[in-house]
């Protein structure tokens, strides 16, 4: 019974590994993986313009510069 489930567990390790390694070779994990880092840059980038910008409108008007230009 023991070896029974040894080889059980062999067969289902032996399935993911392969899995894994065809997901690997066709680059699908790899685009899934730098299409995530580029949403969060993203968000991040978006985030400082933002906060920039809300600041650069503070300093004008404690400054009383004219934002027409």
């Amino acid at each position: 019974m023991k070896k029974l489930l040894w080889v059980v567990i062999g067969v289902g390790l032996g399935v993911l590994a392969t899995k894994k390694y065809t997901e690997v070779s066709s680059g699908a994990a790899l685009n899934r993986q730098v299409g995530k880092y580029a949403d969060r840059i993203s968000e991040v980038v978006g985030a400082f313009r933002e906060g920039m910008n809300s600041r650069e409108v503070e300093l004008r008007s404690a400054l009383g510069v004219d934002t027409a230009k």
